[in-house]
């Protein structure tokens, strides 16, 4: 007896920082048959990943290479700077990249901002990883700028986080491989765009068409009660006329001449 093949499924790539939560809720209710699984890669391993069929489609940052990859825009994220929470910097409610200019600014090899000069005094060294920048900054040793979901993603009770108005922002977007633009990549494509079920697009069914009632010959025929309609609004405009008449004998009774006075 031969095994029967496994159902398919829907591979879901996805970065640090974003939340798939919503989408993948939506997707469970429309296709209940078909899993989605979920794969946390690293920004720098996405385009390989996806490059290499080991996800279908994936929720990365931008930039891609689109002689490649297809990418739809998603949202842009606010850039912040983690800071001690006794740090001179949680005075103000936002920040310019010219008040960290005297700051140590950590830039870790994994930065996703893509800076053409990183702010502020460069650090003693890199470090590999965003969480071991976290930990530099924990330890006094500088400030790192990173986009708002990062922060949130390495939250810790002794540092805080400060919008940096002038920041380049990170572009979150989802993306697939151009020449693996199946039938599920299209739904999900529908999902994060905000389609309906009956939308035109993807692989929904279309709707029943009506029929249409024959007309017979000669024309439509009158909607019923329209003679009888007619006949009481020609008996009541009689009625009207004949109240009318009587009205104008009266006024004109009024209207005759004044008597001359002798």
């Amino acid at each position: 007896m031969t095994d029967s093949p496994e159902p398919p499924s829907f591979r879901l790539a996805y970065v640090p920082g974003v939340t798939p939560a919503k989408w993948v809720r939506i997707w469970h209710e429309r296709l209940p048959d078909i899993p989605l699984e979920l794969l946390q890669v690293s920004a720098a391993e996405a385009s390989d990943v996806l490059r290499d069929g080991g996800a279908d489609a994936g929720l990365v940052r931008l930039p891609v290479d689109r002689t490649v990859f297809s990418a739809i825009p998603l949202y842009s994220e606010t850039s912040v700077v983690v800071v001690p929470k006794d740090h001179v910097v949680t005075a103000a409610e936002e920040v310019t990249l010219e008040d960290l200019a005297d700051e140590v600014v950590i830039h870790p090899l994994d930065d996703v901002i893509g800076w053409d000069r990183p702010p502020g005094e460069p650090a003693f060294e890199r470090p590999a990883t965003t969480a071991d920048a976290i930990e530099l900054v924990a330890a006094n040793i500088g400030v790192l700028v990173v986009p708002q979901s990062l922060a949130r993603l390495h939250h810790r009770r002794d540092l805080t986080y400060r919008p940096v108005t002038d920041a380049p922002q990170s572009d979150i977007a989802l993306s697939w491989r151009e020449d693996a633009t199946t039938d599920m990549v299209e739904d999900f494509i529908g999902i994060v765009r905000g389609r309906t079920v009956n939308s035109s697009r993807g692989r929904t069914q279309p709707e029943p068409e009506r029929k249409q009632r024959p007309e017979k010959a000669g024309g439509r025929k009158p909607a019923a009660g329209a003679g009888k309609g007619a006949a009481r609004g020609s008996s009541g405009a009689a009625k009207g006329f004949r109240g009318g008449s009587g009205n104008a004998k009266g006024a004109g009774a009024r209207r005759g001449k004044p008597k001359r006075r002798g």
